[in-house]
């Protein structure tokens, strides 16, 4: 089950925007406060915050990509407990999450997204590990848990998402009827330029079938 096929290209796209402008944005942050509170020592801490972040953040995902699971989780680690405030934090655990999917290593997924939901800045983030963390819990055939998790989104972006993904749970229950009306409610909050219309359709068919 691929947790990720969905949600992917729109966690891509904050991740590749955060990399290419995420560094000036904390250091303008951190330049505009100092600036009101007169605190140059303040400024340079956060300045070398920002800066140690970043590199912790970009070891682990030279790790990843080397295929060592270990030192990158160490390294996130270290991010977890000196820079938990910055965004680089969140990604590297959605990061890991996704490479302990990928490694069959369903608990310790489940953890790191857990991390985002409780320390994301972003409601955004917090809602793509909350979908990625009911969809390891369908997954587990735990119904209850990933309708709780999927009921706790609060974001409009991904509320056609969650929607259908609350009619795979109730249709993988046997719940026909509150699975059709929740993939309907995905398809009307869906943007029309999103392919996933076909999808919703298929899966409403298939219903109608039965």
């Amino acid at each position: 089950m691929d947790i990720y096929a969905s949600d992917e290209e729109k966690g891509e796209e904050i991740k590749r925007w955060w990399r290419e402008n995420g560094l000036s944005v904390m250091l303008g942050i951190a330049f505009g406060i100092a600036a009101l509170v007169g605190g140059r020592y303040w400024l340079t801490q956060q300045a070398m915050n920002v800066t140690n972040a970043s590199s912790l953040y970009q070891q682990a995902n030279v790790y990843l990509a080397e295929g060592k699971t270990s030192e990158a989780a160490s390294s996130v680690d270290q991010l977890f407990s000196d820079f938990s405030a910055t965004p680089y934090a969140t990604f590297a655990a959605l990061d890991m999450a996704k490479q302990s999917v990928a490694n069959k290593d369903i608990n310790g997924a489940k953890s790191y997204l857990e991390w985002v939901i409780n320390h994301a800045k972003l409601a955004g983030q917090k809602d793509i590990a909350r979908l990625r963390l009911s969809q390891l819990q369908l997954s587990e055939a735990s119904y209850d848990d990933a309708l709780a998790t999927a009921n706790q989104s609060d974001t409009a972006a991904f509320k056609s998402l969650f929607d259908e993904l609350k009619g795979d749970i109730y249709l993988a229950q046997g719940k026909m009827t509150e699975a059709a009306s929740a993939y309907r409610t995905a398809k009307t909050t869906l943007e029309e330029s999103e392919s996933r219309g076909l999808i919703l359709k298929l899966k409403l068919d298939d219903i109608a079938g039965s």
